[in-house]
């Protein structure tokens, strides 16, 4: 039997709602746009109609808050599905399930669940939270024995070092049975540990495909001791063009606006967090600007002023499948993608790249409707383009 997310396996492929904030380049205000509820709803409905399978929605202090937002969205969307972030530390379990079961009526059963531990201790401190790195995963740990329960339908009473519940349930359940899939990444053993023993996918960041296949060999390997199985998913940026070329010359526009001073202030933002994660990412370039394929068609220089995720796969559509599939071949059933802007480029990479995956999610574009684009428009007002297969 093939692992979930092998080449004889459909995938799914997310697309990413900005609420942090969008634009044409990065680290500057030049070609930058609001991203209001009125533009997130047209992210929104954009990855809906191109059958992208959800949205990830960011959480932190610099993000509109997930659980309002995709709240907003989810009527506006058909079949689109939200992964919310859940925040151990932030919130007792007992409202988290309550929150989650809401949500999940709400949006008929379309919500996903992210469990963020969380690595920026300033920003830790800003919320009430003075635990250091292994402290925050023993509350995750805790919080996710009695978050699971709740959902599943239980009555839970539990009295662990961070987390104590007398007789606490639900009365109104998820639609989901037993709760919405739980998503959750994280680089170190204490984070490993979370994933083996209490969640369904285990996402990593865009690393090169060896160090990838190491992380999940690793957790599959801690998940199976506990008896239990994980599948995989990967975050990643995506510049996708019909050439190579014109892709590689998107990636040097990106950051054209980037000053070294910028880089070096988010640099050192980026060095006080305990995230294994994010050092893992920042040292994929350094802060340097001279050697950002880090391997072929990854490119770190997201990185340079973004934190969490900060590569992109760059290439034709033809080529950026081809890499997906190679992570696809390590076991990842699960791509987690965005791009600036991301309105514009949750378009090319639905016409460049997913008509070249094999999804477990379709792809609307009904032929007799090809002038309402994006694949095309009346010609001379007088007949229709014929469809073809996306060129690069």
């Amino acid at each position: 039997m093939s692992q979930p997310g092998s080449s004889n396996d459909g995938v799914n492929v997310l697309w990413f709602l900005p609420t942090h904030g969008d634009g044409r380049y990065l680290g500057t205000s030049v070609g930058a746009r609001a991203t209001d509820i009125d533009y997130l709803r047209q992210v929104a409905q954009a990855a809906d109609r191109l059958g992208y399978y959800g949205v990830l929605i960011p959480t932190g202090k610099s993000c509109e808050d997930s659980w309002l937002v995709a709240s907003a969205l989810a009527p506006a969307t058909k079949r689109l599905r939200y992964l919310v972030a859940v925040r151990p530390g932030l919130a007792s379990p007992t409202l988290y399930a309550r929150m989650t079961a809401t949500l999940d009526r709400i949006s008929d059963g379309r919500l996903l669940i992210n469990i963020v531990t969380g690595g920026d201790p300033v920003e830790n401190a800003g919320d009430g939270i003075f635990l250091n790195h292994d402290e925050r995963y023993e509350v995750t740990d805790e919080f996710l024995t009695v978050y699971r329960r709740l959902l599943a339908g239980e009555r839970v009473t539990y009295f662990g070092k961070h987390i104590k519940v007398d007789d606490a349930h639900l009365l109104f359940p998820p639609v989901q049975a037993e709760g919405p899939a739980l998503y959750f990444g994280g680089s170190s053993e204490a984070a490993n540990k979370v994933a083996a023993e209490h969640v369904d996918k285990y996402l990593t960041w865009g690393e090169p495909p060896a160090a990838v296949a190491a992380k999940i060999k690793q957790v599959r390997a801690l998940a199976e001791a506990e008896g239990r199985k994980v599948s995989f998913g990967i975050r990643l940026h995506v510049i996708a063009r019909e050439t190579d070329a014109k892709a590689w010359e998107a990636a040097d526009d990106l950051i054209r606006h980037l000053d070294d001073d910028t880089i070096a202030a988010a640099q050192k933002v980026f060095s006080r967090l305990d995230s294994v994660g994010q050092s893992r990412m920042s040292a994929l370039h350094g802060g340097r600007r001279d050697k950002l394929e880090v391997s072929p068609n990854l490119w770190a220089g997201v990185g340079l002023v973004r934190g969490g995720a900060g590569t992109a796969l760059v290439g034709s559509g033809e080529t950026v499948a081809a890499r997906m599939q190679e992570y696809a071949d390590l076991g990842i059933d699960s791509f987690i993608l965005s791009g600036y802007p991301h309105l514009e480029e949750a378009y090319r990479v639905a016409e460049l790249v997913l008509p070249r995956l094999k999804l477990n999610h379709g792809i609307t574009q009904a032929a007799t409707s090809v002038n309402t684009g994006p694949f095309g428009e009346t010609i001379a007002n007088d007949y229709r383009p014929p469809i073809r297969a996306a060129q690069s």
